[in-house]
């Protein structure tokens, strides 16, 4: 067909999957958590039934909840997530200011009764 055709007869296309659909036996899901968030604030959020786990950047709500009910067999109720910036460090001596990596961490609510144990 050219580029300055009359014919509209154009290919269908095929259906889009949603995104962050993703299959239960994913290999993706096993590093969308990278490890939990054990702060003050977060070891206070875990009594009233929400967790905080520090996540890969490009990781959705979904993915992290499909990861969270594979790894500890819970399903969240709510899945929010936070970006957290680069902070400029001050190194010791002479060699003046670094900064810290950025970070991506998710607050994961359960229902009430569901718990995680990381112990």
């Amino acid at each position: 067909m050219a580029i300055f055709s009359t014919n509209k007869n154009t290919p269908k296309k095929a259906p889009v999957k949603a995104r962050g659909v993703l299959a239960a036996d994913d290999a993706r899901l096993a590093n969308v958590l990278r490890r939990p968030w054990f702060s003050e604030k977060a070891l206070i959020g875990t009594e009233h039934g929400v967790y905080t786990f520090e996540v890969l950047p490009a990781a959705t709500s979904t993915d992290i909840a499909n990861a969270i009910e594979k790894a500890y067999g819970v399903v969240p109720a709510q899945v929010r997530l936070v970006n957290l910036p680069a902070k400029k460090v001050g190194l010791r001596g002479r060699r003046g200011e670094g900064s810290r990596a950025r970070r991506h961490k998710a607050y994961v609510t359960l229902k009430k009764g569901d718990t995680i144990s990381f112990a």
